[in-house]
Formats: C-alpha cells, structure tokens, sequence
C-alpha cells in the first residue's frame, strides 16, 4: 500500500522566483500590522488592563454560558469566565472599578453574587483578587522581554549553528511572524492577555522550527551543488523539504481548527493566534527566510575556506 503524499517526490515549484510577489504581500501585511497596532492599539485583557479576579464555586451543575449572561448583564465591563479545577468552580474576571478602593470592589463582588444566586442560590466565593494598574505594567513589560529574549535567543543560536546570515534571516522571519499576529488582535479588538503571549511565544518556536528544516537543507544543498545558481539552490531546497511542511502545517491546522470550533470562547483568541501562527510561519519559512539570504549574498562558496574558495574558482574560470 502507497503512503499517502500531498507532495510528489518531483515537485519543482518556483518560490524564489517569485519572492518579489511575497515581498510585497509581506511588506502590505506589516505595514497593516504596524498602523493597526499604532492607531488601534491592543485591547488588553484583565491580567495586562489591571482588574478583578473572582472565584466561584457552586454546590450543583451549571452552564458557563448562562453564568456569562448573568455576568454581563450587570454591565460592568467586558468580563473573562472560565472553569477551573475538579470541581464546579469558575474563575470570573472583571475590569476594576473606576476608583478602585475597597468599597468599591466589594460592591461590584456583592452584585456578582447576586446575580448568580438568582439562578445559582447556592454558589459561594471562594476566593477574590484584584490586579493593580502597577502590575499589570509590570506583566506588560515581563511579557515584551519574553518575546524579545525568545527571538535574540533563537537567531544567537542560528547564528552559531550555521552563520550569521541565517540568523538574521530566522530574526526577520520572527519579527514578521510576531508583528502580523499582533496586527490580528489590534484591528479586530480580540482581548490580549497571557494566554495570547503564551500563544506568541510558541509561534515563535513553531516557526523557528521550519525555518531550521529549510536552512539545514539549504546548507547541505550549498555544499553538494557548487555550481547552481543559488536562486535554483534555493528552490530546490524548499521543495525537497515541501511534503514535511505541509503535512506538519496541515496536521497543527486541523488539531488547532477543531479547538477553534469547539474549544468555546475562552479559548478562542488563544487558538485564533495560534492558527494564525502556523500559516504565517509557515509562508515566512518560504517568502522570508529563504530569500532573505539571497540578498544577503550567500551562495555556493560563501562558507567555504579562503582556499578552497579560490581553488574552486580559478578552476571554475578555467
């Protein structure tokens, strides 16, 4: 029986030659992302906004989305509710009151309450918390300097594992990746919170990851092929390496297209960004952080011995 291929062993498609096409689809992307981000800014959830975390458990079954209707019918600002633990027990998070004393936090508990014994006569707070304005500064900034750490760390170690060229090619890649995810959340108002950070952060592994496997191939390639042409060298490369890209893409997309389904609304920007991630990375590994060398000026004896290097090129000319 014949495995099953989405790509032929002979597939010979010209990514490369069409770089100045992904160029421009990549340039209107940032660009879009940068003035969403600029103009629109973030709409920044509960852990980085500062708010009102409560816990809630009830002694019988409930509905989430029923306990969410009762919440945001007291129209106190958009809330974040999801389960938690073995138990029958929620996590209820809302924007801190406007003056933000003690008074009025507990007038905005009491009212919670209310509105869930209506429905829920037995439910019972287990636990409240509030999230300053000066704490979520501090997440804000703690979750920038992951993000940047993560891309330096990762383009260091490209840079050592192969050369400097493709380490700046990973980094553009990254920052691309990063900045079309970030353009998603500004223009269509999805909350931003730790769970999409996390989600960023694992694009950024994710992408790392296929862009890894083409250069590993790319450089195998500049060694075996000392005469190609490096825009062909390239191409070559990204298709060899074609059917493992799509079947790992396909394979994240179909596990991250069901939780978007029916993964709920907790869930949703998380796996929005994640999706999104895997389709952007994806597109970077090939429109990216390939022809990035290329005009870079690697090719078939840029890595070799001084030489070496010339040896193969005066025999080339004779």
């Amino acid at each position: 029986m014949k495995l099953l291929k989405l790509v032929p062993d002979d597939t010979q498609i010209g990514f490369v030659r069409w770089r100045f096409v992904g160029v421009g689809v990549t340039a209107l992307l940032v660009i879009l992302s940068v003035v969403g981000v600029m103009t629109k800014g973030l709409s920044y959830g509960v852990d980085f906004a500062g708010g009102l975390e409560m816990q809630v458990e009830f002694q019988n079954e409930f509905e989430i989305d029923e306990v969410r209707g009762l919440i945001d019918g007291l129209d106190r600002g958009a809330s974040n509710i999801s389960e938690f633990g073995e138990g029958n027990a929620i996590s209820i998070r809302l924007p801190v009151p406007e003056s933000e004393d003690d008074e009025a936090v507990q007038r905005t508990v009491s009212a919670v309450l209310a509105a869930l014994e209506t429905r829920y006569p037995n439910a019972e707070l287990l636990a409240q918390d509030v999230v300053s304005g000066k704490v979520s500064d501090e997440l804000i900034r703690d979750g920038i300097l992951a993000a940047v750490i993560a891309m330096i760390g990762v383009a260091a170690y490209i840079w050592l594992r192969f050369e400097w060229q493709f380490g700046v090619g990973a980094l553009i890649a990254l920052v691309h990746d990063v900045l079309i995810a970030l353009g998603l959340f500004a223009w269509t108002g999805l909350e931003f919170d730790l769970n999409i950070v996390a989600a960023l952060l694992t694009i950024i592994g994710y992408s790392l990851n296929d862009t890894i496997v083409n250069y590993d191939r790319i450089r195998e390639n500049l060694r075996k092929y000392r005469k190609m042409k490096m825009i062909d060298l390239l191409d070559l490369s990204i298709n060899e390496m074609l059917a493992r890209t799509v079947m790992t893409s396909l394979t994240m997309a179909i596990a991250l297209g069901a939780l978007l389904a029916f993964g709920g609304p907790v869930l949703f920007g998380f796996t929005l960004a994640m999706l999104l991630g895997v389709v952007v990375g994806t597109y970077s590994s090939i429109y990216v952080a390939g022809p990035v060398l290329l005009w870079l000026g690697v090719g078939p004896n840029s890595f070799l011995p001084p030489e070496t290097g010339n040896a193969e090129r005066v025999e080339a000319r004779s």
